[in-house]
């Protein structure tokens, strides 16, 4: 029996894990959470986090930016991730840092289907599949098809261009276009994003005006959160509009990654956001402009869309991978505790 060290590097939170491994499987030993902006580094969490647990063989990471060097820069997190730094620190030599929504991809093999819902159930055909993620930011993966398994590999198409639809993305490009440099898809499907359009139409006036108690209450609190919740109890115009707009782009977003890679495997929605709005994503906004194709409607209307509803997938891809570290092979693996607590 080994010990592999796995961990999921988030803008907001980093979730480092510790699991046991036996004949092919492994076994969540502990897990902890900890507010990745408290910290000037990963080197300082996991020394925490390692105090006492004994030898590990093997780790990696999955971290929340482009990995293609030996020093990863977090894309919503003031850290330069150094690979080699880590390699010091850590007393074993199979250390490996990963793309994060590689690790989910890697994760979602070892998923139940308990751990789904479903958007469209659609027919799955062998080829391709694709996973789209909004949170902190927007993160997405292909899960490339080879025969025999489907192999996960990076994307950053996150930060492309935002392409607005009609008249009223157009309005919104312009606003962000005033704030912003570059104006791409993670401006408006992120948690920021969801407020950056809630501030759009407010501005825009065409829904109403902002009442004092939701301006107080944005502020005390998380402004995603406030929306998408005054947005469920229908307490507020301007919030129900923001998130139809939000949902309405993820699910269009979601459409062109499913032609970009001719995802017809599936796509899979993870991140924070969708499993918190998951009544909003059901409702069917979300599958008509992912269906909304023009010529290649056709294509995309039969493709099953799942929402991840396991937040420690990434963290489960992450181990998938330590393991298959120790004998350097696919990481293909199988997980006796995946339930999130």
């Amino acid at each position: 029996m080994k010990k592999i060290l796995a961990g999921d590097v988030g803008g907001t939170k980093t979730r480092l894990g510790l699991f046991d491994v036996s004949k092919g499987r492994f076994h969540l030993l502990s897990e902890k959470i900890y507010l990745s902006q408290n910290y000037k580094g990963l080197e300082n969490i996991l020394g925490d986090f390692l105090r006492g647990q004994g030898e590990v063989a093997s780790a990696c990471f999955g971290v929340a930016g482009p990995v293609t060097q030996e020093i990863v820069i977090a894309t919503n997190l003031p850290w330069w991730i150094d690979i080699q730094s880590l390699r010091r620190i850590l007393p074993f030599k199979k250390v490996e840092v990963i793309n994060d929504l590689v690790a989910n991809a890697y994760g979602i093999s070892i998923l139940k289907k308990r751990d789904f819902e479903i958007l469209n159930v659609g027919k799955a055909r062998e080829g391709n599949q694709a996973l789209i993620s909004a949170g902190t930011g927007l993160g997405e993966a292909i899960l490339f098809w080879d025969g025999k398994q489907h192999v996960p590999s990076p994307s950053e198409g996150g930060h492309a261009e935002f392409g607005p639809r009609n008249h009223l993305e157009l309005e919104l490009f312009h606003f962000l276009s005033e704030r912003f440099d570059h104006v791409s898809y993670e401006r408006v499907l992120s948690g920021e994003g969801l407020f950056h359009i809630y501030q759009f139409l407010k501005d825009s006036k065409k829904f109403g005006s902002e009442p004092l108690w939701l301006l107080e209450k944005i502020k005390r609190e998380d402004p995603a959160e406030v929306i998408s919740e005054m947005a469920r109890l229908k307490k507020n115009r301007l919030c129900i509009q923001a998130l139809n707009l939000f949902t309405s782009i993820y699910g269009a977003a979601a459409g062109n990654l499913a032609l970009q890679v001719m995802a017809v495997g599936g796509v899979f929605i993870g991140g924070g956001i969708a499993p918190k709005i998951i009544w909003k994503l059901k409702e069917g906004t979300f599958m008509k402009a992912f269906k909304n194709k023009g010529r290649l409607s056709h294509l995309v209307a039969p493709i099953p869309v799942k929402v991840i509803m396991n937040e420690k997938t990434a963290l489960l891809g992450a181990a998938a991978r330590a393991m298959a570290l120790l004998k350097d092979e696919s990481p293909i693996a199988k997980s006796d505790d995946h339930r999130s607590g």
